[in-house]
């Protein structure tokens, strides 16, 4: 299966969280922030949402930082993904 998004919607996977910090000290499970750098892998159309033309900026295989609390998430083929909204997408990491 695959997801197709809609509109000005892109479908990241989350990138694994650092198991330790810079200092070498090893995080327990519970004390792990939500990731928010991913990876794109499916990119909307874009096209007229809410009355407004959408050109979509990014691009599948693109990295970028997503707000901490956006989108949906969903699981296929025991893979995780994020749906958000490329609004909600804050920056591109080059």
């Amino acid at each position: 299966m695959k997801l197709v998004p809609l509109f000005d919607k892109v479908v990241l996977k989350q990138l694994v969280a650092e198991e330790t910090t810079k200092s070498g000290i090893v995080l327990p499970g519970a004390a792990k922030e939500k990731p928010q750098q991913a990876e794109v892998i499916a990119v909307g159309p874009g096209g007229v949402v809410e009355g407004k033309e959408v050109t979509m900026q990014v691009k599948a295989g693109d990295k970028v930082i997503y707000s901490k609390y956006s989108g949906t998430e969903v699981e296929l083929d025991n893979e995780k993904y994020v749906i958000v909204k490329q609004s909600d997408i804050l920056a591109v990491v080059e």
